[in-house]
C-alpha cells in the first residue's frame, strides 16, 4: 500500500509540473508574438499581463491612448495606450512604426484614437485620430 500512495503522489507531482505555466490553445494561438529585433521602443511599465506567442498571421486591433513622442526619422509614435485586449497587452507606454503622414499628424499631450496591424509581436498604426 505505501508504494501505491508514493506512486501516486508522484505521478501527481509529474502531472502539475507539467501543467505549470501552461496557456490554453486558443490563447496562445490568438495571442501576439515577443516583439521582434528592431522595433522602435522596448515598452514601459508592467508587462506581466502581456502574451508573448509564437509567430503568426498580421491582425487588426484598436486602442485609445495619449501620445507622448513622435520621431518622424523613425517613423515612430510613442502612445501610452489602455488595454489592447485583441492583443492582449495590458496598459503601456510603447512606440509604434507609423507611415510619415500618420506620424506628422499627431504631437505629443494628444489624446488619440488608432487602429494597429499586429505581426510577430509588435504593432504598426494604421490609423490614428486625434479626440
Amino acid at each position: 500500500m505505501k508504494r501505491t500512495v508514493l506512486t501516486g503522489g508522484i505521478l501527481g507531482a509529474v502531472l502539475a509540473l507539467a501543467a505549470c505555466g501552461q496557456e490554453s490553445e486558443t490563447t496562445m494561438a490568438e495571442a501576439p508574438a515577443a516583439p521582434a529585433a528592431g522595433t522602435p521602443a522596448a515598452p514601459t511599465g508592467d508587462m506581466a499581463g502581456m502574451n508573448r506567442a509564437g509567430s503568426q498571421a498580421a491582425k487588426t486591433a484598436k486602442g485609445t491612448g495619449t501620445v507622448k513622442s513622435v520621431d518622424a526619422g523613425a517613423g515612430a509614435i510613442t502612445v501610452d495606450h489602455g488595454p489592447i485586449p485583441e492583443a492582449g497587452w495590458p496598459a503601456m507606454t510603447m512606440a509604434f512604426k507609423a507611415t510619415p503622414d500618420l506620424v506628422q499628424s499627431v504631437k505629443p499631450g494628444d489624446k488619440v484614437a488608432f487602429d494597429l496591424t499586429l505581426k510577430d509581436g509588435s504593432g504598426e498604426i494604421t490609423a490614428i485620430v486625434r479626440q
